[in-house]
Order: C-alpha cells, then structure tokens, then sequence
C-alpha cells in the first residue's frame, strides 16, 4: 500500500531527491532547463514532464500508481506531513527547488515562517 507514515513519506522523498541526482536524470533535467530559457509556460511545458517521470519511476515502487496521478497523491501525502515534520518541509522544498524555477514573490503570511521582515 502507499505510504502512510511520516517516517515511510520521507524514505519516500529521500529516494525521489536521490533520483534526480542520478546522472542521466540530472542530464535530463538540465536540457529541460536549456530548453525552458527560464520562461515559465516553457517549464511547464519542458521541466515538469521529465520531472514527473523522474518521481513516477521511483514512487511506483511503494504503490503508487505510476501515472500523473500517482505523482499528486505523493505530493499530497507529502504536503500533509509538511507542518508535522520539520525534515520532510526541508527536503519537500529541495525537491522542488529541483525542478521549479526560483520564484521572487513578495512574501504573503501564511508559509513564510511567520516572520515578517521588518
């Protein structure tokens, strides 16, 4: 069945975060950056799909559907875990980070650690 505990999500993730370092990922990831040139509906159109192919091989294995769908159940069932776990906030924001462009967005309360800059 799929993973349904805290510490199973974040082997989970570990291994996701482990894939995209995988040298053929990583290369696949890179010319879908090239490909991108930053623009946003590019990456959508480029990262996004090796992305998720990436996480589909991986997650599969712990019952996951390997489809898009299995991809958002996994992103769900790791975002419920986000407020409980410090750990698992910090490596679901290095996954990102992998394979969303760098946002500058003012930042807007909630999810910014509560700390409004001065």
């Amino acid at each position: 069945p799929p993973a349904r505990s805290a510490e199973r999500a974040k082997a989970v993730l570990a291994e996701v975060i482990k894939a995209f370092g995988v040298p053929e990922n990583a290369q696949r990831m890179e010319e879908a950056r090239d490909n991108a040139c930053n623009d946003m509906g590019k990456m959508l159109q480029f990262l996004l799909p090796v992305a998720t192919q990436i996480q589909q091989d991986v997650i599969k294995a712990y019952g996951f559907s390997s489809d898009g769908e299995g991809v958002l159940k996994f992103a769900r069932l790791i975002k419920s875990y986000e407020s409980q776990d410090p750990e698992i906030a910090s490596m679901s924001g290095k996954l990102k980070a992998m394979f969303l462009p760098p946002m500058t967005l003012p930042p807007h309360g909630a999810g910014t650690g509560g700390v409004a800059a001065s």
